[in-house]
Order: structure tokens, then C-alpha cells, then sequence
């Protein structure tokens, strides 16, 4: 495994991280779930994401990593989304913070989160009273970085502002949505705001919510036992289903075959050549996904291959699936 520093902190986070989204604590057994978790351990991931959104991930990749020293890997959960019907149950008021936090620190097992990260932006509650509440669970020990999820280039920029203003500790990580087919990030000069603000990208879905690793075909019927056939999952993929981005994934299998490696492979190079990308967090269902996809750490992308790439990604330019 190799591993980059999260922004311009000091914390190193292996180049491919786990994620739960989707997956543990909800459609995979929990039994395979911690067989994933310690096969990523063991192959040298020390980064594992979470949230306090997605049911029961906590509980499970807490349980999954007590057994592993806390100093060995980097545990993020996030803050946001509704836990409850009151007002005060959502967003990133102090209150909601601060209590939520707490809540996180008891179904993971631990007395501290690596990595706190705001799920998304809250336009109801002031930005310095979001990044005074983080910075006070800092001051606390209960948590020792911040940051965000799918925040804008304008929003990041604020906060980043705001936090040298007041003197608090920076933000340190944004976790967007990033694939070959997914590149917002480029266009809405995100990737230059994070760049400019030694803020590390911790991306998500680098493989398209599994339309880049080959097991959906153009013309052919997802398979019985994939994220597309489950109800419970498929609600974002649906949105990648097309005729076009299969047609589209099946050319850069191909290209990913003439150079040895795997389409998952070659999506997750292609995610990681950018240096402003600390880490590519991938989800996995099975031991041996994780076994494949850590080969990618090892794929050098030349500006031919990054060329052919982009060729062959103009048939679907423009695309943009739900987030």
C-alpha cells in the first residue's frame, strides 16, 4: 500500500480507502462485512469511512476494527442528514454536532474520530457556528480533523476564510463524488479551491457504483446478484444504466486489458492521478474485490492511455447522474 497526507495536515491516509455506504450494517451480512474490513487491513488500507446515516455502519466497522491497535488506522464518520423527526435532529447546528458526535463515538467503540466531516452544506446555520463547534470537539480530543462532503468551490472557499478569520483549526478534507463519468469537481474549480486551500480530496464512488469494474453489459441484464438488482441499492446506479455508459465502460475494458490490468483497475489509477486526491474510497461486498482493486496503487497511467481515456469518454461528455 502507498499512502499520501490528507491535505496540508500531517495525517497519512493509504491511497485506497474503505467505505460503508450502501453496504455494511445494511445489505451485507455482517460476517462478510468484517471479513472485508480485515482483508483491507491487512493489505495495508488504514483508512476506513462511515457515517452516522448509513444504518448501522458504525456499529459494524467499530466492531470490525476494536480488535486492531487505534493507532494503526485513520476512522471517519460524517454529520448531517436526519437521526431523528425534530427540528434540531439535522443539519450542522452546534447542538446537532455536538450530540451527534457523541452518538457516533458510542456505536463506533472509540474515544475518538480521526476524521469528522460535515455530509453536505447547511444554508440554515451560519458556517462559523459549524466550524467553532468542530473546532471545540478538536480542542476536546473528541475528534482530531475535520472536514466536508460535496461542498462547493464558493462554500470551502468561505469556510476557509472564516476559519483563518477566527483562528480555528482548518479544514482538511472534501469528500465528493469522482469517477470517469462523474467530474464535476474539474468543472466547478473545486479541485483548484481544494489545491488552493491544502484541502485533500477523500473521493467516493471512484467506480461509478460498480459500472466501472465490467459486470454490467451493453445489450444484457444486470446480474441477480449486483447492486443494479437490489432495490435497496440500485436507486443511485440506475441513473448510470445506460446504453451509452456500458457501451462506453466495455471500450475501457478493453483498453484497460491491453495494459495488463482490470477495468477496475484502470478507473482507480485514473482517479489517482490527481495529486489533490488523497485517498479513492471503494466499498466491497466480497474479500477478493478488495484484493483487485489494491492492484491499482501500482498502474501508471502515461498521457497516451490518459488520451485514449478521454477519447473514449466523449460519447458520454456532459453526463451527469444523480448525487
Amino acid at each position: 500500500m502507498k499512502y499520501r497526507k490528507l491535505g496540508r495536515s500531517g495525517l497519512k491516509v493509504s491511497e485506497l480507502g474503505l467505505g460503508s455506504w450502501l453496504t455494511y450494517g445494511s445489505v451485507t451480512a455482517e460476517e462478510t462485512a468484517i471479513a472485508c474490513i480485515d482483508k483491507a487491513y491487512e493489505l495495508g488500507i488504514n483508512f476506513f469511512d462511515t457515517s452516522n446515516s448509513y444504518y448501522g455502519a458504525e456499529q459494524v466497522m467499530g466492531k470490525a476494527l476494536k480488535k486492531y491497535p487505534r493507532s494503526s488506522y485513520v476512522l471517519a464518520t460524517k454529520v448531517f442528514f436526519p437521526q431523528g423527526k425534530g427540528p434540531n435532529e439535522r443539519g450542522l447546528s452546534r447542538k446537532h454536532i455536538i450530540e451527534q458526535c457523541e452518538a457516533s463515538l458510542k456505536r463506533l467503540g472509540v474515544d475518538y474520530i480521526d476524521l469528522y466531516q460535515c455530509h453536505r452544506f447547511d444554508p440554515d446555520t451560519p458556517i462559523d457556528e459549524t466550524l467553532r463547534a468542530l473546532d471545540d470537539l478538536t480542542a476536546q480530543g473528541k475528534i482530531l480533523y475535520a472536514g466536508v462532503s460535496e461542498w462547493s468551490a464558493e462554500q470551502i472557499a468561505e469556510a476557509t476564510a472564516i476559519g483563518r478569520r477566527l483562528n480555528l483549526r482548518p479544514i482538511i478534507s472534501n469528500q465528493p463524488i469522482y469517477n470517469m463519468f462523474e467530474r464535476y469537481i474539474e468543472r466547478e474549480n473545486i479541485i483548484k479551491q481544494c489545491e488552493a486551500d491544502g484541502i485533500g480530496l477523500v473521493v467516493f464512488s471512484p467506480l461509478a457504483q460498480g459500472v466501472l469494474t465490467g459486470k454490467y453489459k451493453p445489450g444484457q441484464s444486470v446480474p441477480q446478484d449486483s447492486r443494479a438488482a437490489n432495490d435497496k441499492t440500485n436507486g443511485v446506479i440506475n441513473s448510470y444504466m445506460r446504453e451509452d455508459v456500458l457501451r462506453c465502460a466495455a471500450k475501457l475494458a478493453d483498453l484497460a486489458a491491453e495494459l495488463g490490468a482490470t477495468l477496475s483497475q484502470l478507473a482507480l489509477a485514473w482517479v489517482l492521478r490527481q495529486p489533490v486526491v488523497s485517498s479513492a474510497i471503494i466499498g466491497a461486498s466480497r474479500p477478493s474485490q478488495i484484493e483487485e482493486n489494491v492492484k491499482a496503487i501500482d498502474l501508471k497511467l502515461t498521457d497516451d492511455v490518459l488520451a485514449r481515456v478521454d477519447e473514449i469518454l466523449e460519447e458520454v461528455k456532459g453526463f451527469a447522474p444523480l448525487r
